[in-house]
């Protein structure tokens, strides 16, 4: 039997709970038994080793398991008018751990990657859809108890349900709770260690969405400045419009002037906030051609690589990293249409309407999010003293080159346009911007005793990219290149919370066998002259 921690002789590592001859039955049981309040159980159903499950929702029509496991699908009445639809994966084999699971965008998808993940690693996994079914922020509109599970309550609800399903199964509570999840999932790993700090021990939060109404705002402002006035039509006639040829011209000199900071041109901006980018030297001399930009497109880059200040000189938001526009996927980004992330917060959850016009977007609609603040979202400081006083541990990661990452669920035909609803783009500068105010906050000189940020080089949103983006981070098994702390994080997250072996860097894996060691902020990494090493 492969052992979870193989390099830590503190951890946990041989199975807690093996189940007995009939698993089955003793799944199906508890379609019956279990008795939890304001949760109904829908359904239970046992899976017999690696299979495809059919899936409720417009999100996807199937899933993958990858051991034999227990599914418990149920829903949460939060209020008398919202509801959290969710699902426990309990497998045969369990570690004794817990892990619940975040969601994407402004959705409404239960995570089925992480859930197949986490129990091929022995975890009882629970993931919920967030509130609302699908990506769509739709249903946000004259719904503020949805806008509430959203903000802050679902992953609470299905850390307490899914203990309870969990001790109820096993017959013993799990010894330590883990959560994963990255974008929203990150912003909402972050949300969950500050205002419920006992329902996890260890978090695992990805490029988070955190200061969500600047993000939002953020976004808004970068569309506007390409002429994007439409969630659903491209504006690619606006005179500032970059079309993607000339985006290919801006990247290159983007890397001719920054590529060699860390000490390589590899095509890879370790630092992005080192890069000072000069785009001046694009401006058309003469007429517009496909190797230069119109007064009009270079102001539009010149908004794009500068951070969003407010009306009296304060930072709402960073700017868009440089060497990030050279991920292929940036063009869902700048393609002239105005994203829907941004469209459906202002829409649905802001101002409780079905049509807006976004021609005139700019610093009055970010005020109004700042005032109406949606379910609480931004009502919280940084204060995670409580999580941290009780033992919890703090795991975070951003790429560098986080434009935007397109989902990898299994989408139906009829939902496929769902694909638009969550593409999302995090600035990793503001990563560093949270870790700095939370140092702040606590009045400490570092973080280290419970928070690590781990920046990635060259790593898209949450995962892919160009350089060694795959360290164990999920949802796709395969980014689990090597079942070990030294290259997996939530391994490594593991083995910090339970054998008080905190992660200095981590070894990410990329094509072709290659490796990098990855960094915690606020250590950078250069290279020596034969290889990256964190200075």
């Amino acid at each position: 039997m492969a052992r979870l921690l193989p390099l830590v002789a503190t951890a946990v590592l041989f199975p807690l709970c093996i189940l007995a001859a009939d698993p089955s039955a003793r799944c199906l049981a508890l379609q019956q038994t279990l008795h939890l309040e304001n949760t109904t159980i829908l359904n239970v159903t046992y899976a017999d080793g690696p299979t495809i499950v059919a899936t409720p929702g417009v999100c996807q029509s199937t899933a993958s398991t990858s051991v034999p496991l227990c599914r418990v699908q149920f829903v949460i009445n939060t209020t008398s008018t919202s509801a959290v639809h969710a699902e426990a994966w309990l497998p045969d084999t369990w570690f004794g751990r817990f892990m619940g699971t975040g969601n994407g965008g402004v959705g409404g998808c239960i995570d089925y990657q992480g859930l197949d993940y986490g129990t091929s690693l022995h975890f009882a996994g629970v993931g919920s859809d967030n509130g609302h079914d699908g990506a769509s922020g739709l249903p946000f509109l004259n719904h503020p108890e949805v806008i509430n599970d959203f903000a802050f309550r679902a992953v609470h609800l299905e850390a307490v349900i899914g203990k309870q399903i969990v001790q109820a199964y096993y017959g013993t509570p799990a010894a330590k709770s883990y959560y994963m999840g990255c974008s929203t999932g990150g912003r909402q790993g972050t949300t969950a260690a500050l205002k419920f700090p006992a329902d996890f021990d260890g978090i695992l939060a990805g490029s988070p969405a955190t200061d969500f109404n600047h993000l939002s705002g953020w976004l808004g402002l970068m569309y506007h400045a390409i002429g994007a006035t439409d969630p659903s039509i491209a504006n690619v006639d606006s005179p500032s419009f970059i079309p993607p040829a000339l985006w290919e011209v801006v990247s290159a000199e983007i890397l001719r002037q920054c590529d060699a900071l860390d000490g390589l041109v590899d095509g890879i901006i370790a630092e992005p906030d080192d890069c000072d980018f000069l785009p001046d030297i694009l401006v058309c001399e003469g007429g517009p051609s496909s190797s230069c930009l119109t007064g009009p497109q270079l102001l539009a880059l010149k908004i794009i690589y500068s951070p969003l200040l407010g009306t009296d000189g304060e930072l709402i938001y960073p700017r868009y990293s440089p060497g990030a526009e050279a991920n292929p996927l940036a063009a869902s980004v700048f393609g002239g249409v105005f994203g829907q992330i941004t469209a459906d917060w202002e829409r649905y959850a802001v101002l409780n309407v079905t049509e807006h016009n976004f021609t005139d977007f700019g610093l009055a609609d970010i005020a109004r999010f700042d005032e109406v603040n949606p379910g609480g979202i931004e009502s919280f400081e940084l204060d995670m003293s409580e999580f941290r006083d009780r033992g919890g541990k703090f795991v975070t990661y951003h790429g560098r080159r986080d434009p935007v990452r397109p989902p990898t669920f299994n989408y139906s035909p009829a939902s496929a346009s769902l694909l638009m609803h969550a593409l999302q783009l995090i600035s990793s500068t503001h990563s560093k911007i949270v870790y700095d105010r939370i140092t702040h906050t606590l009045g400490t000189p570092s973080l280290d005793g419970f928070y690590r940020l781990f920046l990635v080089p060259g790593m898209s949103h949450c995962y892919g990219g160009i350089g060694a983006p795959a360290f164990g981070q999920g949802p796709d098994k395969a980014l689990n290149v090597v079942n070990a702390s030294s290259h997996n994080i939530l391994l490594a997250l593991v083995d910090w919370v339970e054998g008080g072996v905190a992660p200095a860097t981590i070894i990410g894996s990329g094509v072709n066998d290659t490796e990098r060691t990855h960094c915690r902020y606020p250590i950078e990494s250069k290279f020596n002259g034969s290889t990256f090493v964190c200075l």
